[in-house]
């Protein structure tokens, strides 16, 4: 009887206490597998969003010239006739061939007469003339060679002191707003965040205007990602450890309202 017991009580003694290196060690083990498979998983994500969103925008902007470009081809004239299959990017290709005949020619003689003659033709017609000319001008502005337009980033304090936004210089602010401004103020668009086609203007005294190194392409790819996309500071160590501007220096004044509701800045009172 002694014997029996004892050996149920070790059986119960065996029961309780399981083998350490039994199914204990197997949940470590699959959580590990599964935080790995989940690490595969968003750089899987990671690397083919980018490419896989960059083919589909293209291939939307693609199929959608071809279909307004390729009917236009004479039926005799068009390879896709002939062919038992459609032929991606001919409506592209097309419209190059086009435009570059189209700069070519009228950057002869008979070109700047018909110019003339069309621009005569628009600017009779009430409404057509005020689009026409507003959308040459900006097309201009912004090709030229020597135009700052949309060619260097600048950090601008927006919506009020001690907040930057990042803008981009669109030219030299000229007529009745610098006339009526007594310092010397630049033109500034201030985009919105995804959509960088909209945003605000804004005319900002040049010294107040912080300059930044980063390229116009980077600035448009942080402020359309929100942030998430920030571009190195290429700029040597011993200038990136100074810094330019700080918040904290109107942290000691009151902004007060002078004669005309100018404000004047003075230093608060202990």
């Amino acid at each position: 009887m002694n014997e029996d017991s004892t050996e149920r009580a070790a059986g119960a003694e065996g029961g309780d206490n399981p083998d350490p290196s039994g199914s204990g060690s197997e949940k470590p083990s699959r959580v590990r597998f599964g935080v790995r498979l989940r690490t595969y998983f968003f750089a899987g994500i990671l690397v083919t969003a980018p490419i896989s969103i960059t083919f589909y925008l293209a291939w939307l902007l693609i199929n959608f010239v071809d279909r307004r470009v390729t009917p236009l081809i004479p039926e005799q004239y068009n390879p896709e006739n002939y062919l038992p299959f459609g032929i991606p990017g001919l409506g592209v290709l097309i419209m190059f061939v086009g435009l570059t005949l189209i700069g070519a020619v009228t950057a002869g003689f008979v070109g700047r007469f018909w110019m003339k003659i069309s621009e005569r033709l628009l600017s009779g017609m009430p409404v057509i003339r005020n689009i026409y000319a507003t959308i040459k001008q900006i097309i201009e502005t912004i090709v030229a060679q020597k135009s700052r337009a949309f060619r260097e980033a600048v950090l601008v304090e927006y919506p009020r002191r001690g907040i930057w936004a990042v803008g981009f210089i669109t030219g030299k602010t000229e007529g009745e707003v610098q006339n009526l401004t007594k310092e010397t103020v630049t033109n500034v668009f201030l985009p919105t965040t995804p959509n960088p086609t909209s945003g605000f203007l804004l005319f900002v005294p040049t010294e107040d205007l912080v300059p930044l190194s980063m390229t116009v392409e980077e600035a448009i790819k942080m402020v359309i990602s929100g942030g998430i996309v920030t571009p190195t500071d290429q700029r040597p160590k011993s200038v990136r450890d100074v810094p330019v501007v700080s918040a904290a220096a109107f942290e000691e004044v009151d902004i007060l309202r002078g004669r005309g509701g100018a404000p004047v800045l003075a230093e608060k009172s202990e």
